[in-house]
């Protein structure tokens, strides 16, 4: 098994790009083709001491920068690094995808290397997150599509609703729209059709969930497009950062409160490895028909290892052929919502 890496995808490329993938091959034994500008990747492994590992080097001389409009991009750079690796898995040279470069250039370079799940249209990505209850929440799209139809927001309900249940063992997923209200009447035209949709469809659609219950375990699926979703989830980030700078900043500031914390460390640390993003290390991007996996574009070394260790257990665990299969199955797959 060897997963293609966009090595000069992010921030932090190539370096923390290049480390995270590394010690994932360490922990995981899978292999690794770590696609982008040859000499500046050389630099990067020549810090590692490789002997043993898998790795294949494929050079692609050409980035899209994060600021870039990715369709036109892609077109003017047959050989950025985005690209090249997302043919290699279109080709069977590996068995799946991450980048945390330009998330659009790595929806449309997917997109085009391995087309799309019969029955669906537009593919989303499908970001786990933390909530009050015991397990995860899947939110989608959190950046894949910006602008939906209601017919979109409903294929991602049912994408969610089999994510949901293959990746996180949810047998019957609640599925809860984002709205700016609990009531149906509320919202905008696309989340007031979406509603109509789903509650006459055969999810098990609990209504709309307001942003403040997005975390509280309600909904094991929440669904919104994509601009929302990247919004929603930013700003909870931002939070999640602000409370810890908060919580550092009270904690230190007497003696009482520095000894309070240091008998609390081993708490905190469990809060911080629930919030923090990096412990998912990417978002599937769920309805193209390959795996690709979209980290965030600041990704740490330790986001890139989850990442790559998310992408080898969705090959194992036959995660695509799961999906493909079950979507396929369902009695909706292949009905316009329209029709409902």
């Amino acid at each position: 098994m060897r997963i293609a890496i966009d090595a000069m995808g992010g921030d932090f490329a190539p370096r923390q790009i290049v480390d995270g993938a590394l010690g994932a091959a360490r922990h995981l034994g899978c292999g690794l083709v770590l696609v982008g500008r040859r000499e500046a990747v050389e630099r990067e492994l020549e810090r590692h001491d490789i002997g043993g590992l898998d790795v294949r080097l494929v050079d692609a001389p050409d980035v899209i920068a994060m600021a870039e409009p990715p369709a036109a991009a892609l077109r003017r750079r047959p050989g950025a690094s985005i690209r090249v690796a997302a043919e290699l898995v279109a080709r069977g040279e590996a068995a799946a995808l991450f980048s945390a470069g330009n998330t659009g250039a790595a929806v449309v370079a997917a997109r085009s290397a391995f087309g799309m799940l019969p029955g669906v249209d537009r593919p989303a990505l499908a970001t786990t997150v933390p909530t009050r209850g015991r397990r995860p929440a899947v939110l989608l799209d959190s950046g894949a599509t910006v602008e939906c139809r209601p017919q979109h927001l409903v294929q991602f309900a049912v994408m969610g609703t089999v994510f949901a249940r293959v990746a996180l063992g949810i047998e019957h997923p609640r599925v809860g729209l984002l709205s700016i209200g609990v009531e149906e009447t509320k919202g905008n035209e696309l989340t007031r059709e979406t509603h109509r949709l789903l509650k006459d469809g055969p999810l098990n659609f609990i209504g709309n969930v307001e942003a403040r219950d997005a975390y509280s375990g309600e909904a094991d699926v929440i669904v919104c497009d994509g601009f929302t979703g990247n919004v929603a989830l930013k700003v909870s980030e931002g939070l999640v950062e602000t409370v810890e700078h908060l919580l550092r900043e009270e904690l230190s500031r007497t003696f009482t409160t520095r000894m309070g914390y240091l008998l609390s460390r081993r708490a905190f640390r469990r809060f911080r490895k629930r919030v923090d993003d990096a412990e998912y290390g990417g978002a599937p991007l769920v309805g193209v028909a390959g795996l690709c996996l979209v980290g965030h574009g600041r990704s740490s070394a330790n986001a890139v290892r989850s990442a790559v260790t998310l992408a080898t257990r969705f090959v194992t665990d036959g995660f695509l052929e799961r999906l493909s299969r079950e979507i396929a199955a369902l009695p909706w797959a292949a009905v316009r919502p329209a029709r409902w």
